[in-house]
Order: C-alpha cells, then sequence, then structure tokens
C-alpha cells in the first residue's frame, strides 16, 4: 500500500544532501545528489515500516488520496 511520507532535505558542508524524516523515526539516508538521497530514503523507510509492523505495529502515515502536490526534482 502506498503511504506519504515527508522527508526533509539538507544539504551539508561537505557536499552530500542529507535525508530526514519525522514521520518514520530513525531515518536517514545520505546522497550526493537530492535525488540520491530520496532514493536512499525510500529504501529505508521500507525497511523501517516492515520492522516497526514486524515489533509493534503500524505507523500512522497518511495514504495517498486521488490528488496530491509533489516536488518534482529536474536537473537542467
Amino acid at each position: 500500500m502506498e503511504r506519504i511520507i515527508n522527508i526533509h532535505i539538507e544539504k551539508q558542508p561537505e557536499g552530500v544532501y542529507l535525508a530526514t524524516s519525522e514521520d518514520v523515526p530513525g531515518l536517514v539516508a545520505q546522497g550526493r545528489t537530492a535525488t540520491e538521497a530520496l532514493e536512499i530514503a525510500r529504501d529505508v523507510a521500507r525497511k523501517l515500516i516492515e520492522a516497526r509492523r514486524e515489533r509493534s505495529g503500524e505507523l500512522k502515515l497518511l495514504s495517498i488520496g486521488d490528488s496530491f502536490d509533489y516536488p518534482l526534482i529536474v536537473n537542467a
């Protein structure tokens, strides 16, 4: 089931991008680009959600509705 997770991306002084989320405790991902950090964050989120489900139940995450906004990253 697809869910919406808010991700915060921040460029670090070292030049890498750090992705974290208040929606999924423990989610931290780093990438050379914002896109790479998001891809890694998606994988980390899946694993954390799965582990949480096995230990103590579901996280309360928003369901994807018929319409939502999504920031598209384009290298132009």
